[in-house]
């Protein structure tokens, strides 16, 4: 007979739109179940985000004051992909989100009546103790997800700050796609018992392919390599930014169309550019290391790297985001003759050659509108969709994702169907309001 805590999770996977638990999820989801700190080692992609929040919020107390469980993330894409999640399952409880390059007073504002769940980054939940924008002695598990990126990024007095600030009697989760080798002394637990899902190498069903060219048609030969994809989904990684939109810029010039992602852009620019690859708009995404890990992006049928990181454990990470679980993938090691392969990379990998003509690839299946109206205007993916079916002519396998942010929506719809519908709500309102609608810049 089915608990009553099963028939929630159920209902949360329902909302979620997931026919089942993977076995990862399953294990974890029960361990964490007890008080006990636990840390899950699993590739990226495999499903980490749900593992934790599901034994959190069946640990949520409804009646209980103040905040109650903290998710520190590494960058402000994790921490807002968790937000989604979260309020994807539909749960009774209130969550604030807060990161870098958004308003501190509108996130004050949030935490003034405090939510049961806050998510953050740690460098802004570190402002936050520092502000009293909210009570931490309160919290009783903290998630840290993607522990050892952060680390990484060198968020160590920020961690130290928020630990100090806890109670000290918090059940402590932590997820993780590498294994830690040294624990930092600031935490306040000795080291976890761990789930490891860590795949062996020599199970991946990853191709790697050696692509030779000289270094002055490096970009040229990169372009022709991602246009002979005929918009199979494809991530380049690069070191640099400037690398990033130099491409970008050969790319544009070309007329293939693309997004990219790096640490210097506006982060409303970051988080467009991501919905359009998430919604099948673009096909195609340059970017740094930051897209290597903790985004919640498509499979990727090919990834290629235009610059090989020095450290083996990035080139694991970039190759995570292809050949996940069952699935199969490409990546493409693009190496001009003045380079040498690194030493974490077998000399025998196989040289494969680009076509010596671009072959322009045809323009993606989808085209991402904006809406200038977002959840901050009580607007719904289920007005949008209202909307674009009711007064747009357009049937719901026309339309494919949405995103709504504070004060904007993005939709994915089907290219041939875009200049048809903007025409036919072209002076429509959406939910009383009148809004600006157009194809996403």
């Amino acid at each position: 007979m089915q608990t009553a805590k099963q028939a929630t999770n159920a209902t949360f996977l329902k909302n979620l739109s997931i026919a089942e638990l993977n076995e990862m999820q399953m294990a974890f989801i029960e361990k964490a179940s007890s008080p006990q700190d636990l840390m899950l080692l699993a590739p990226t992609g495999s499903g980490k985000t749900l593992a934790f929040l599901i034994p959190l919020v069946n640990k949520l107390k409804a009646n209980a004051k103040g905040v109650q469980a903290l998710i520190v993330a590494p960058s402000r894409e994790l921490s807002l992909q968790i937000e989604q999640v979260f309020r994807m399952m539909k749960t009774s409880y209130r969550v604030s989100c807060c990161y870098g390059g958004h308003s501190v007073k509108i996130e004050q504002n949030s935490l003034s009546d405090a939510p049961e769940v806050v998510i953050g980054t740690p460098g802004r939940l570190a402002d936050h103790i520092l502000r009293e924008s909210f009570d931490p002695s309160t919290i009783s598990m903290v998630v840290l997800d993607e522990f050892d990126k952060s680390l990484q990024m060198g968020f160590h007095e920020q961690l130290k700050a928020i630990f100090k600030s806890l109670s000290g009697k918090q059940q402590h989760l932590l997820t993780s796609a590498t294994r830690l080798e040294v624990w930092p002394e600031f935490l306040p637990f000795a080291k976890p018992k761990t789930l490891d899902y860590l795949k062996d190498e020599g199970n991946s069903k990853l191709e790697l392919k050696l692509v030779r060219t000289s270094s002055t048609d490096k970009v040229e030969t990169l372009m022709r390599l991602v246009a002979g994809f005929n918009q199979e989904v494809c991530l380049v990684f690069c070191n640099h930014r400037d690398a990033v939109d130099r491409i970008s810029d050969l790319l544009t010039e070309h007329k293939i169309e693309h997004g990219t992602l790096h640490g210097a852009m506006e982060q409303i620019d970051r988080e467009k550019n991501l919905i359009k690859f998430r919604g099948g708009a673009h096909n195609l995404l340059i970017a740094t290391d930051l897209a290597s890990r903790g985004l919640d992006i498509p499979e990727i049928k090919h990834v290629v790297h235009y610059q090989l990181p020095p450290q083996r454990e990035a080139f694991m990470h970039r190759n995570g985001r292809t050949a996940r679980m069952l699935s199969e993938g490409q990546a493409y090691l693009v190496l001009a003759n003045d380079e040498t392969l690194p030493s974490y990379i077998d000399k025998s990998v196989e040289e494969v050659f680009v076509d010596k003509k671009l072959k322009r690839p045809l323009p993606p299946l989808y085209s991402c509108l904006y809406i200038s109206a977002g959840k901050k205007d009580k607007v719904s993916k289920g007005d949008i969709v209202g909307l674009l079916t009711k007064k747009g002519g357009l049937t719901s396998d026309d339309i494919g994702l949405i995103a709504t942010l504070d004060y904007s929506s993005y939709v994915s719809v089907k290219r041939k169907f875009v200049d048809q519908a903007l025409t036919k709500i072209k002076n429509e309102k959406l939910k009383n309001l009148k809004v600006k609608i157009e194809v996403a810049s």
